[in-house]
């Protein structure tokens, strides 16, 4: 865990499938300058306990075991792909503990009707741990894939040694996490700030599916980040910090009706 700043409110990072709790201490240092932030892990990563079972209900629960233990009573929550639906998730179940969120490349919902996405994601990423390779092996593919286009050599390879890094055990019950998640039937009663940020080369979540999130929320914005792939918030670290920080400040808020406004960054 990483944190810093003092506080009964913070903010409180949360991460995806494959990166780490450390990918976020550049904003913890940021945001902790001004107001408390916390970058808190998945079970199982950065050395964390693992949960059984691992479900998004039981990651939701341990994350409010989590803010008790730190003193937290408001937290303003920022979640990155399966990060964003475990905010999602703790905003249904705990609306009291959630001042704010900012949802980043991800998804309300996560399968299909019949099974087959299911099936084929789950194909993609566990076929080759299951023919023996390790996650070492295959992170540069599937790290690469999940980026976009023009993304810095050495910011493909930090994630790429997060992604590798990663226990195997943690890996699979994180992925298995996502499956069968649904909270579109909750997005109208979101009662609090919400930012969608999505990256213009997100295939995983891409800005169009963000869209029709944003607009189910309330008030809510969407930033669409130029050039940026899944990995948003390192691939493009000023844009996704400018968005954030605007929104944090107050200066962006909407008027409460339901609004979805998307601007395009210039990628820095």
């Amino acid at each position: 865990m990483i944190q810093r700043g003092e506080g009964r409110r913070a903010v409180v990072f949360l991460h995806g499938v494959g990166l780490s709790a450390a990918s976020f201490a550049p904003l913890v240092e940021l945001v902790g300058a001004k107001r408390r932030a916390v970058a808190v892990p998945m079970p199982g990563y950065d050395g964390s306990a693992m949960l059984d079972p691992y479900t998004m209900a039981s990651v939701s629960t341990r994350l409010r075991h989590v803010l008790d233990g730190l003193g937290i009573e408001s937290a303003d929550l920022v979640g990155h792909s399966l990060g964003g639906m475990l905010a999602l998730e703790s905003a249904a179940r705990m609306p009291e503990r959630v001042a704010s969120l900012t949802l980043v490349a991800t998804t309300p919902v996560f399968g299909s009707k019949d099974g087959r996405f299911e099936e084929q994601f789950l194909a993609e990423r566990f076929g080759p741990l299951d023919a023996g390779r390790s996650l070492t092996e295959i992170a540069p593919v599937m790290v690469r894939a999940a980026m976009g286009r023009d993304a810095a050599p050495d910011v493909v390879e930090a994630a790429v040694k997060a992604h590798g890094a990663v226990l195997e055990g943690a890996y699979r019950a994180s992925v298995r996490c996502l499956i069968g998640f649904d909270r579109r039937a909750d997005l109208p009663a979101i009662a609090v700030p919400t930012l969608c940020v999505a990256g213009e080369e997100d295939k995983l979540a891409p800005p169009r599916s963000m869209e029709r999130m944003a607009q189910a929320i309330p008030g809510a914005r969407l930033e669409v980040i130029p050039g940026a792939g899944h990995l948003l918030y390192v691939e493009r670290q000023a844009a996704f910090t400018e968005a954030l920080m605007l929104s944090s400040s107050g200066k962006a808020e909407t008027s409460g009706k339901a609004e979805t406004r998307s601007r395009y960054r210039a990628a820095r």
